[in-house]
């Protein structure tokens, strides 16, 4: 519970951070409300809107109400999946303001020793730590690998965690092995005619458990000509951060980049997360009031680009024959890659362009699965419903293959495919290995 004294302070800070030309911008029109997930899911309830949520910071910084529990509860909900930006016609920068909000209220309110000490580990002391980032994930590998993780399973002892842990457990990939995760290339030479110098965002979870993606990624920038640098300065993007209230370590993670990527003699900075890309993207935003960075940082996002649209820029899609055996395939947005880097079409003309494949598009794809980072797992129950509701759409296609662009949301799509009861007749793949299966399929 939140002190008198506490949200005392949270008003002030309200009052002197807040943008109050962003929250006077939104007219109340509800063009967002159709768009918001958590307005829809948790039964029109005004407070779990867009508009409900602005609404509350600007009656904050009014003095109107206090930053209560029930308003703390109304960020919290949010996603954060930004589907009210592109329908917004006043262009209200709705995700600056909930990130800021939540950083206020986060700096300003006392948590308990455990919650602490969980945000002590999570973000200063892993993410930010490549590293540890690999010694975590290295252990995940122990577990499958030793048999160790078949013992819980036929134990029983699995039915102990929540539903949706013990269901995602299953669906985690194959970690690779620590001499895999230490063995990168830093520098990867085009294959054919040269058409870009790139640099590859390797990010941390992509590094790490989702290793093998990162390099199917490397290998389809090399079949476009692109000559790929791949900086090992280059940190954590500070999403995770960003969007839960740590706003100085994300600077300092944003910081790391700018610094490890303007080194190079690159075109395109780019990233195969949507989640990533989008908080990069916003580098500009982030360290808006440093004068030291600002430029640095406007330079760095310029060149940001999802590794669909650097495909499509070089006509990869034209040039290499991609073919793959008949299956159904949809394709779910990964909803910062559309909403924030306004990449939507790129992936659907690669998928379109595989031979052998029939592409269904899915009813409300740019629609949040519930992933969101890991608000799947601390509020799993509104994440489910918004999983229940897609796999709803996902089986109206008849799709046996769900095509994502982010880790997070590919996890989310695979925990769906489980609770379905469907993994003999469906699965869930990265676009990157789809297309790279597509090029090996063809021999």
């Amino acid at each position: 519970m939140t002190s008198v004294k506490e949200q005392q302070k949270i008003q002030t800070q309200f009052q002197k951070r807040m943008n109050e030309d962003d929250l006077l911008n939104c007219m109340r029109c509800g063009f967002c409300l159709p768009t918001c997930p958590t307005y829809i899911e948790s039964g029109y309830q005004e407070s779990h809107s867009p508009r409900g949520r602005i609404a509350l910071m600007k009656a904050v910084v009014d003095g109107l109400i206090e930053p209560d529990e029930d308003f703390e509860r109304s960020l919290e909900l949010c996603l954060g999946c930004r589907a009210c930006e592109p329908v917004c016609p006043s262009g209200v920068n709705y995700g600056h303001l909930l990130e800021e909000a939540r950083d206020i209220v986060s700096q300003n309110k006392k948590y308990s020793l455990p919650v602490k000490v969980v945000r002590k580990l999570v973000f200063k002391e892993l993410f930010p730590h490549q590293d540890r980032m690999r010694g975590l994930t290295g252990l995940i590998g122990f577990y499958q690998r030793s048999g160790i993780q078949t013992v819980a399973r036929n134990s029983g002892i699995m039915k102990l965690l929540p539903e949706s842990l013990s269901a995602m457990e299953k669906v985690l990939p194959k970690v690779p092995t620590m001499k895999e995760m230490k063995n990168r290339p830093t520098h990867l030479e085009p294959i054919g005619k040269k058409t870009f110098k790139v640099a590859f965002f390797s990010g941390c979870l992509m590094d790490t458990m989702f290793l093998d993606t990162n390099n199917a990624t490397m290998r389809l920038l090399q079949l476009a000509g692109c000559e790929v640098v791949i900086p090992k300065q280059q940190a954590c993007c500070g999403a995770l951060h960003g969007h839960s209230g740590e706003k100085e370590e994300a600077k300092s993670l944003a910081k790391r980049n700018i610094q490890a990527f303007e080194e190079e003699q690159i075109d395109f900075i780019i990233t195969n997360a949507g989640g990533c890309g989008a908080f990069l993207v916003d580098y500009d935003h982030l360290l808006k009031d440093e004068p030291e960075w600002k430029e640095r940082a406007r330079a760095f996002a310029d060149k940001i680009q999802d590794i669909s649209e650097i495909l499509v820029k070089v006509g990869f899609h034209e040039k290499v024959k991609l073919e793959l055996p008949h299956q159904v395939i949809t394709y779910q947005d990964s909803c910062h890659l559309r909403n924030v880097m306004k990449t939507e079409s790129a992936p659907r003309k690669l998928l379109n362009s595989i031979k052998g494949i029939e592409y269904k598009e899915m009813h409300n794809a740019d629609r949040c699965c519930g992933s969101a980072g890991i608000y799947n797992i601390i509020e799993s129950e509104m994440s489910m419903k918004m999983l229940d509701y897609k796999m709803e759409q996902v089986k109206s296609t008849y799709a046996t293959t769900i095509v994502t662009a982010n880790p997070g949301c590919l996890l989310q799509m695979k925990l769906g495919i489980e609770r379905e009861g469907l993994t003999e007749t469906m699965r869930g793949v990265h676009i990157v290995d789809l297309l790279l299966e597509a090029v090996k399929e063809n021999g």
